[in-house]
């Protein structure tokens, strides 16, 4: 999505979840006791404008030895992390070095930890655990929450959405990407106090190991339950053919299209937007960067008339 965006403006903030402890992030997060770099310097590489063997660096995953795994971004980022007085500056001065379109914030510098309470009663601490206790134990995730509860948010990242004309929440996991941005104290607060456009981009296909059986409209409850509030007025579904082959690929896993259940998106008090946003070209659903980013514009132009990019 931000690959797409940053094609109309560069006044583009990414407010980013660090609640991740899995793969190269959790190790980095674990030895050197750093917010986890991995969601961060994704969002970067999206909005970074350099030649691409710069980008092919940052992108880079060691194969052997004891960096085995390691992504070169992250550990650019936790040398800056070690360099500069907060994480958040060590994101801006990355961000500086690869002349990033807009900004890329992390939503709090706490060392955040993420838990999931089952449908069975048990609680799951870390995010990494969360969907490998849901495809072993099945149920369903009931709510997460964040240790040390409402860490507050980076006063950068609530500015930014106070002042935001736009604000895009999605696409993602659900329960541990999207929500855990909620649960730092002042982001929801924020979101729904603002008079801009508001949406929600529901993700192509339901996630393995978290939404299964997620309808467009369970999804939209999560996000209000979690924050207490309504906090869109339009949602984004891909309406595009989908097929066969990648359906059966997906199937074989349990997972499937999300439903676009209009009728109960309706009581809601949301607007379901369709458009064909989908690429499937690549034998997987994923969305298209381009066509996600211009109907969002459209929905902006067409909500705010005096706000106008080209």
């Amino acid at each position: 999505m931000l690959r797409g965006l940053k094609l109309y403006t560069d006044n583009l903030t990414a407010i980013v979840t660090v609640a991740d402890d899995g793969g190269g992030s959790g190790i980095l997060r674990s030895e050197l006791n750093m917010p986890p770099p991995g969601d961060i310097r994704n969002c970067i590489e999206a909005l970074a404008n350099t030649e691409p063997t710069m980008e092919a660096l940052l992108r880079y995953r060691f194969k052997s030895g004891t960096l085995k795994g390691q992504n070169l971004g992250n550990l650019f980022l936790a040398a800056l992390n070690d360099m500069c007085s907060s994480f958040d500056e060590a994101v801006i001065k990355l961000s500086d070095v690869l002349a990033v379109t807009g900004r890329v914030l992390p939503v709090t510098n706490c060392n955040v930890i993420l838990a999931a309470l089952f449908d069975d009663g048990n609680e799951i601490v870390g995010e990494s655990k969360i969907s490998e206790y849901k495809l072993s134990a099945g149920g369903n995730i009931r709510k997460v929450r964040l240790m040390p509860e409402n860490p507050p948010a980076l006063k950068a990242s609530t500015e930014a959405l106070a002042e935001a004309e736009m604000i895009i929440l999605g696409p993602g996991s659900l329960y541990t990407s999207i929500i855990p941005n909620l649960l730092t104290k002042g982001v929801s607060e924020t979101i729904a106090e603002s008079d801009a456009v508001r949406v929600y981009v529901l993700n192509v296909m339901t996630q393995e190991g978290e939404t299964e059986g997620y309808t467009a409209s369970d999804h939209i409850k999560a996000l209000s339950d979690h924050a207490g509030v309504r906090l869109f007025d339009y949602c984004v579904a891909d309406n595009s053919p989908f097929p066969d082959e990648i359906k059966k690929k997906y199937n074989s896993k349990g997972t499937d299209r999300t439903v676009t259940d209009e009728d109960k998106i309706k009581e809601l008090g949301i607007e379901l937007i369709t458009a064909p946003v989908a690429d499937y070209s690549k034998g997987l659903a994923r969305h298209n960067p381009k066509t996600l980013a211009k109907t969002l514009m459209e929905l902006f132009t067409n909500k705010s008339p005096t706000k106008i990019y080209s």
